[in-house]
């Protein structure tokens, strides 16, 4: 029997690719949802392919031009997050491919673990801001969640079969991104177009800003600290330039177990929607001929700030990192629109986590509010400082 899929972010890089996935096991997964944001003309052309059950739009001008479009065909189209939350409630979804981007993600993946879906999540920054009340949810609603980035796919896989109480620390590997070498100086004069040249990876514009900055690295530093139940200090980060290794665990013997493979989110997509088995992979296959030097080196968290005040925001916890990603977000979104130059987003990141008002235990409510008034004053700040 076919397995129901919504992929949420349909129209964006991961979102792309999994569709991509799925169209080679057409007898095992049948697309039942598909949302998009302002990319009306490719989420039509996903709708002619897959005949989704519903198609959820939530930017207006495109929910209008995907409507007329697709006009007669059975697929039903709805604009915005309501009815987003509402067509996932369908029985005939089982699994939820959440690949939205930002806060967007949070409200979806709450309402997916309530109707007890299986989760394959790219959307980190949810667990980012409340990773805690997440995997509690998960827990009570026997809603299993799969990773889908690289390095947390890579943990995952490590960690099967293991004992939690022997794990002494996961590493995650980050390329670096394209300015690992830049000086300080340097990084004051980054366009967006440069930041959006990723040399390893093709990933959608904030996350290639992230990875430029290394907050994508700090935001998967929180992700895991809630999504493997590890305490802080269990947590450490290296360059990896080649992104061959995705990341590894080192047990309380001494031993590490890392996951190989080529660069490309297909892998980790394939492995996730065939869990708990492996599927033949004709996409990408990896040899470690063509790739004879792994290069390792310590990520400069000087330099690289944002990664220093992720680790701060994790071990100060509470509502310190919903705080952190809010920033960021409207920070990175800024330099994108030309309003905000790259070397600032920590200084706008910094600045709201010393201005905000710190809450030790929130419950979901204040993790919205938090979000809510950290994107209005970071909105604010960088009006009143440009």
């Amino acid at each position: 029997m076919k397995k129901g899929i919504a992929i949420l972010g349909s129209t964006g890089s991961i979102g792309i690719q999994a569709l991509e996935v799925i169209s080679t096991s057409p007898d095992l997964f049948s697309i039942k949802l598909l949302s998009g944001h302002s990319n009306a003309n490719l989420l039509i052309n996903q709708i002619d392919q897959f005949h989704p059950k519903y198609a959820i739009v939530t930017e207006e001008n495109a929910f209008k031009t995907v409507s007329k479009a697709i006009s007669g065909v059975k697929t039903q189209v709805f604009f915005g997050e309501k009815n987003l939350l509402q067509a996932l409630e369908d029985q005939e979804i089982d699994i939820v491919l959440n690949a939205l981007v930002g806060f967007a993600g949070l409200n979806p993946l709450i309402s997916s673990i309530k109707h007890n879906k299986q989760i394959l999540l790219a959307n980190k920054e949810s667990l980012v801001i409340a990773g805690e009340l997440i995997m509690q949810m998960a827990k009570v609603n026997k809603s299993e969640i799969i990773p889908i980035d690289s390095e947390h796919s890579a943990i995952f896989q490590c960690l099967l079969g293991e004992n939690k109480n022997t794990i002494e620390k996961i590493i995650l590997t980050a390329s670096g991104g394209p300015f690992l070498d830049y000086t300080v100086e340097q990084l004051k004069n980054i366009s967006p177009e440069r930041a959006l040249k990723h040399p390893v990876w093709k990933m959608g514009k904030k996350v290639s800003v992230d990875s430029a900055s290394l907050m994508n690295k700090g935001l998967e530093v929180i992700e895991a600290r809630w999504l493997f139940d590890l305490n802080p200090n269990q947590i450490d980060v290296v360059i990896h330039p080649q992104s061959i290794i995705h990341s590894l665990v080192q047990f309380t013997d001494g031993s590490l177990k890392a996951q190989l493979s080529s660069p490309d989110m297909r892998v980790p997509i394939q492995y996730a929607l065939h869990f708990p088995n492996r599927a033949e992979n004709s996409i990408s296959q990896f040899s470690l001929i063509d790739n004879p030097e792994l290069t390792f080196r310590q990520a400069d968290r000087k330099k690289f700030r944002n990664l220093a005040l992720a680790f701060i925001a994790m071990e100060k916890g509470g509502n310190l990192p919903a705080i952190l990603n809010a920033a960021n977000e409207v920070a990175v979104q800024a330099f994108l629109d030309g309003k905000w130059p790259f070397y600032r987003i920590p200084e706008l990141v910094e600045e709201m986590m010393n201005y905000q008002i710190f809450i030790s235990k929130p419950d979901l409510q204040t993790y919205f509010e938090t979000t809510k008034k950290c994107f209005a004053d970071s909105e604010a700040y960088i009006r009143k400082h440009t």
